[in-house]
């Protein structure tokens, strides 16, 4: 039976006639070992055909096929012009050796030609690889590894299944990261366990919630301090007062080590990464489809299990958004409500700044909502929330940062004018505290209230120069006869002035009445 080899390469097909088999040996190590070897193997394949690729487009198109599995019409055309056709009824006297078994059996699918692909075909491709730039005499040296290194390029470019064009990669690695964070947090959380149990290994067996138990970690402590006055929050933790009691019994009765001051800061430290990871985190991952059917499970699952409905609300029956809301209107609100609880919970556990202005946004969108279904309402869109809740967020950033760091003015003159003040004032001090001035406003009163003080102090110092007058005998004699001087010149001036006005309006009148 005659052997044909299909072999692809990066220039095109090519169709082998291997025969005389007999030289090399009918077993695979025969055939390995004269592979070497061109002259034993070039009398046993011999090139029958070759169809070259059209282009590096064509090349591409024709390599993807191949490695699918695919049977080209260029392929089969190949096959059927240079094979000796197949004759139904009759037993086919060749077969074709491809390194694909995938290929090889859509091959005998589609034209009935029989098809194999073992370690012998395996060994004599091998071959054919090997001297097959000697088999094409047109072909120069070095025109097949270019072929091969763009061939190579543009399959690893299609082939690549991460693309950074493609938007669904950041949700994949987000998927990735929180089944990570799933992991650490089971890891870290066991950790606490093992850790807190060679002090308190009682603890483990009643509690088995991972968080309950960090909790309970950080919240005991020290498991010899823990008496019955601590039983109410021991029961606000763990919400059951029986075994709240439980806890206290066990810890009297414990027979574990003591730990030293510094283990148990260090275990109090880890339960509370443990609580901060674990807190927030179940419930963000969740849909709000979850959310809303929270404490619904049973009712769920006989659903389920019955193809009845499934319920449309658990816990979250009991706010108060839906018992506002008409009995036709209530499953609609529940819907609702959950996703917007849904997006508060990813907000609260995954921002970095804590901030309430995307829940009292949230919360208008759900009164808004409530008016929709009562009154018509339209409410406003997602989007035009959102982007005010973000300016009113950072808003809120800056202001808290301008409150932190007030700028502090300087106020040397308020203290000179002080001490001025005091000494004026014979010890009566005034209680002027120096504040800085945040704003335009505060810098105004300031200025305002520095000018009532000068008049103050003034109206105080007169009184008080009088007084200082009468205790120095002649300096006071003094003052007071130059005052008397000044005081009468002040008055002659006066009547001289009157005299004058008066001549003039005489004057006047005489002019009036000659005219």
């Amino acid at each position: 039976m005659a052997l044909y080899l299909l072999y692809e390469t990066s220039s095109g097909y090519s169709l082998f006639l291997a025969n005389g088999l007999d030289e090399i040996g009918q077993n695979t190590e025969a055939v390995r070992n004269s592979v070497s070897d061109l002259n034993r193997f070039g009398k046993v394949a011999q090139l029958t055909a070759f169809l070259p690729f059209e282009s590096a487009l064509d090349a591409l198109n024709q390599c993807n096929s191949v490695s699918e599995g695919i049977m080209t019409d260029e392929l089969r055309n190949f096959l059927e012009l240079n094979l000796p056709k197949v004759k139904g009824g009759k037993k086919v006297k060749f077969s074709l050796g491809v390194a694909e078994p995938k290929i090889g059996s859509h091959i005998f699918e589609v034209t009935k030609i029989p098809c194999q692909s073992n370690e012998f075909v395996h060994e004599l491709l091998r071959g054919v690889r090997l001297h097959f730039e000697r088999f094409i005499k047109d072909l120069k040296s070095g025109d097949l590894e270019k072929a091969q290194l763009g061939l190579g390029h543009s399959y690893s470019r299609a082939k690549v299944k991460f693309n950074v064009n493609r938007v669904d990669n950041m949700v994949i690695q987000a998927i990735f990261l929180l089944d990570t964070l799933d992991k650490d947090v089971n890891s870290f959380a066991m950790r606490v366990r093992e850790w807190y149990s060679w002090h308190f290994p009682e603890l483990a067996k009643i509690v088995n919630d991972n968080y309950l138990y960090a909790k309970l970690a950080k919240f005991i402590d020290d498991k010899s301090k823990l008496s019955e006055d601590k039983l109410p929050e021991l029961t606000d933790i763990l919400g059951d007062e029986d075994k709240a009691k439980e806890v206290v019994e066990a810890a009297k009765a414990s027979m574990g080590q003591d730990l030293s001051p510094i283990d148990l800061i260090n275990v109090q430290q880890f339960a509370q990464r443990v609580m901060d990871l674990s807190d927030l985190t179940n419930l963000a991952k969740c849909p709000s489809s979850t959310l809303q059917i929270l404490g619904a499970e049973k009712a769920l699952f006989r659903a389920l299990k019955t193809r009845g409905n499934t319920p449309k609300y658990g816990l979250i029956f009991h706010s108060s958004f839906i018992g506002r809301a008409s009995a036709r209107n209530k499953g609609r609100m529940a819907r609702y409500l959950a996703n917007k609880c849904s997006i508060a919970s990813r907000i609260d556990c995954f921002s970095e700044s804590g901030t309430t202005v995307f829940g009292e946004k949230l919360r208008e969108q759900v009164e808004e909502r409530l008016d929709f279904y009562d009154k018509g309402v339209a409410p406003r869109k997602n989007i035009d929330v959102m982007k005010a809740a973000i300016g009113s967020a950072e808003n809120k950033d800056t202001a808290m940062e301008t409150e932190e760091a007030p700028a502090v003015t300087p106020a040397k003159k308020s203290k000179k004018k002080k001490s001025k003040s005091d000494t004026a004032e014979n010890g009566e001090a005034e209680d002027t505290e120096d504040k800085p001035a945040v704003n335009g406003v505060a810098a105004e009163d300031a200025k305002s209230e520095k000018k009532k003080k000068k008049e103050k102090r003034k109206l105080e110092q007169e009184p008080a120069v009088e007084k200082s007058n009468g205790t120095n005998g002649v300096d006071t004699d003094e003052q007071g006869g130059t005052a008397k001087k000044k005081k009468t010149k002040s008055k002659d001036q006066d009547r001289k002035e009157l005299q004058d006005a008066s001549d003039m309006k005489k004057k006047r009148k005489k002019s009036k009445s000659e005219e």
